[in-house]
């Protein structure tokens, strides 16, 4: 595994966008500048309901993808039209930090968007107005580490980006000067 300070994203963020930052926001001290905190990738299994062992393939797929094992979600509460009882399993969930985070960023920004057919960019509307971005992917396919032959059905999955920002304005030009491509 790289260390941190050889990350090319984390690179970036350091000599690029920590300046540039500094300069629009006019901060007194580097400390101010937002930074990523943490990356959640989770992806909802609402077939698992039927098979269990849907959850051990997701499960590894999902491990191939960010490099981390995955924490099994189970239901909250039983609902009865979903065939669903409570603390059956039905989703899992990656927290990425530190460089492992930077990793996944760098390989989603540079290889997985682009190879999203007619990308034009992720919506502007994926902030939650404190700073923080959500996006959403609607197959696995597009992550070059998985094969056609893993996979048993197309599944989606949610991405959620942390950052220290205080307000949408802030993490905007923090994701959009690390490259993360916006619409026009």
């Amino acid at each position: 595994m790289l260390k941190l300070d050889e990350m090319r994203l984390y690179q970036k963020y350091k000599q690029e966008v920590v300046p540039e930052l500094m300069k629009m926001f006019n901060y007194k001290s580097v400390m101010q500048v937002p930074r990523i905190e943490k990356v959640v990738v989770n992806m909802g299994v609402g077939d698992a309901t039927q098979n269990q062992d849907i959850i051990k393939k997701v499960q590894k797929q999902l491990m191939i993808i960010t490099g981390q094992a995955p924490v099994v979600i189970r239901a909250k509460k039983s609902i009865s039209n979903f065939k669903l009882r409570k603390g059956m399993n039905i989703g899992l969930k990656v927290t990425l930090r530190k460089a492992r985070m930077w990793a996944f960023l760098d390989k989603l920004i540079s290889i997985v968007l682009p190879r999203i057919r007619d990308f034009r960019g992720v919506s502007n509307n994926g902030f939650d107005g404190k700073g923080n971005y959500n996006l959403g992917i609607k197959e696995q396919i597009i992550f070059p580490e998985l094969s056609y032959d893993d996979i048993d059905k197309v599944r989606g999955m949610d991405i959620n980006i942390t950052t220290t920002a205080t307000n949408d304005k802030e993490a905007y030009e923090l994701l959009r000067l690390i490259g993360l491509p916006f619409k026009k």
